[in-house]
């Protein structure tokens, strides 16, 4: 699994479509649906197990731990929730890619 992370219009969609090699047809922010590359993970509810996130073959996240801090309480478990879920991914993915500017960095 890779897993590809990055603010929101940083360049995530593009780079794995020309860098990875998916069409647009296989990305999906259905996680039942089983296509090859799940789309927008920060914004599922709930959020999937991590098992079967580890199914895909790329898991794309946008980066909810920078920026302001949300003052609704179940705003930031929310987004600690979705932080902690790409670490764990993080850890077992075979690739961990960062996305900012357009510009892909592998980190793992």
């Amino acid at each position: 699994m890779i897993l590809v992370v990055g603010g929101l219009g940083a360049g995530k969609r593009r780079f794995i479509l020309e860098e990875l090699g998916y069409a647009p047809e296989q990305l999906s922010s259905i996680p039942e649906e089983g296509t090859p590359v799940l789309w927008g993970l920060e914004a599922l509810d709930p959020l999937p197990p991590l098992e079967d996130l580890l199914g895909r073959e790329v898991v794309a996240c946008r980066e909810v731990g920078c920026g302001v801090v949300p003052m609704d309480r179940a705003d930031r478990d929310r987004r600690e929730a979705v932080g902690r879920l790409c670490c764990d991914l993080a850890a077992r993915a075979e690739a961990v890619y960062r996305v900012n500017c357009g510009i892909a960095m592998r980190l793992k």
